[in-house]
């Protein structure tokens, strides 16, 4: 990945052996993986010769990317038209990822408690009844445009209605849309059949 930093953001890093950047949108210092946890711990810090360049090298806790890569650099521009439809489940995936980055930072805020922006997504992890029974709700509306065969642009959004308040749900509990996509993963090689039948046994 690559960032931005400053004589300070440096100094931290070196003391922190955290890698750590300077936000210029928001003119304050920013750690890697302080709302991801995906830290990256780092083992040595190289400049170029004209000292005006830095690397940290370190071992990542997670993935580099907010898309949930291992490097923000994955999409080669000759690929883009052999791989289009590559491109479009990257898109995807960069897109729940920002959410959950966005929900992470709310909760972060919460958590500090600090009094920036009122958001609806503090209400929501501020009041576990109202959460869930917005996940009800939305997931009830959901099924109804199956059942009143509604158009599929409703469907669609009733869909990122329930996505969105499920991530609510997983930011508080601890659970990373990485891990929603590995237990997914893992199912593709067992029939849902076989899948339920074992959560039954195991249970």
């Amino acid at each position: 990945m690559r960032g931005f930093a400053n004589r300070e953001a440096v100094v931290t890093a070196i003391f922190s052996l955290k890698a750590t950047f300077y936000s210029r949108s928001r003119s304050t210092l920013w750690t890697k993986g302080e709302t991801s946890n995906n830290f990256i711990n780092i083992h040595d810090i190289f400049f170029d010769c004209d000292r005006d360049f830095l690397i940290y090298l370190g071992k990542p806790d997670g993935p580099a990317c907010h898309t949930g890569s291992e490097t923000c650099y994955y999409a080669s521009v000759f690929d883009l038209k052999e791989h289009q439809q590559v491109e479009g489940n990257e898109l995807a995936l960069t897109t729940l990822y920002s959410l959950e980055s966005t929900i992470l930072q709310r909760k972060s805020e919460v958590e500090a408690e600090q009094n920036g922006k009122s958001s609806w997504t503090k209400r929501l992890l501020l009041d576990n009844h109202l959460l869930c029974s917005k996940i009800r709700e939305e997931a009830d509306e959901l099924c109804r445009t199956l059942e009143e065969n509604e158009d599929k642009s409703r469907t669609a959004s009733e869909m990122a209605d329930v996505l969105y308040h499920a991530m609510v749900l997983l930011a508080l509990k601890d659970v990373k849309i990485e891990d929603v996509m590995q237990v997914l993963r893992q199912r593709f090689s067992k029939s849902g059949i076989e899948e339920k039948k074992s959560r039954v046994s195991q249970g």
